[in-house]
């Protein structure tokens, strides 16, 4: 029973650090520009593509842990862990495909499937897994990890996507209106949770 709170305890840990503090859009700049098209994309749920997001990242961490376990021993372990965890994600990615692809009376199949390579091939997923191998997360940690990362992504395209209409304004400058002044409101969000961790900037 001790062991199953501590699990859960380090899991929802890693998971929140995820969420704010290594917040992947925010502290890492990965996955910015899916981000950027998913908030200006009416033909893609914003609810389902984070669903899938956070999916993906639980089900690639204890794919790319075993992978990373593997390669650990080899003297070029450090050139091969990028492709193998690429491969990782490609297999997560086929297998959800395949799940779907089984389910044919599953509500929103055909966004599903086209949703799907778009959450997985998502420089936040393959981002994620690299800071989960390379810090030399625990499966729980990794896992935590994973789902905090997802939702983290969640929460950042939830913030641009509501801050959208007052980036509209007219009181912005022709030459910021659109990606520009997307970009800048990004960076001030990131600048807030860069302080917020404990860092201050230095002038």
């Amino acid at each position: 029973m001790k062991e199953v709170v501590s699990s859960s305890a380090v899991f929802f840990s890693y998971a929140l650090l995820a969420i704010f503090a290594q917040n992947a859009v925010f502290t890492r700049a990965l996955g910015v520009s899916r981000m950027v098209q998913l908030v200006g994309d009416d033909r893609t749920s914003s609810a389902l593509f984070g669903m899938m997001l956070c999916i993906t990242q639980v089900l690639v961490a204890p794919v790319a842990f075993l992978a990373g376990r593997f390669i650990a021993p080899l003297d070029n372990r450090a050139q091969l862990r990028p492709l193998v965890y690429i491969a990782s994600i490609a297999v997560v990615c086929l297998a959800e495909h395949l799940v779907l692809w089984l389910l044919r009376s599953l509500p929103r199949r055909a966004q599903l499937l086209r949703i799907v390579p778009l959450a997985a091939l998502n420089s936040g997923v393959l981002g994620t897994v690299l800071v989960e191998r390379t810090q030399s997360f625990t499966l729980g940690q990794s896992l935590g990890f994973g789902l905090g990362s997802g939702l983290g992504y969640v929460l950042a395209v939830l913030l641009v996507t509501e801050a959208r209409h007052r980036l509209r304004s007219k009181a912005i400058p022709k030459a910021f209106r659109g990606l520009p002044i997307t970009l800048v409101y990004i960076g001030v969000l990131a600048l807030a949770i860069y302080g917020f961790t404990g860092h201050s900037v230095i002038l």
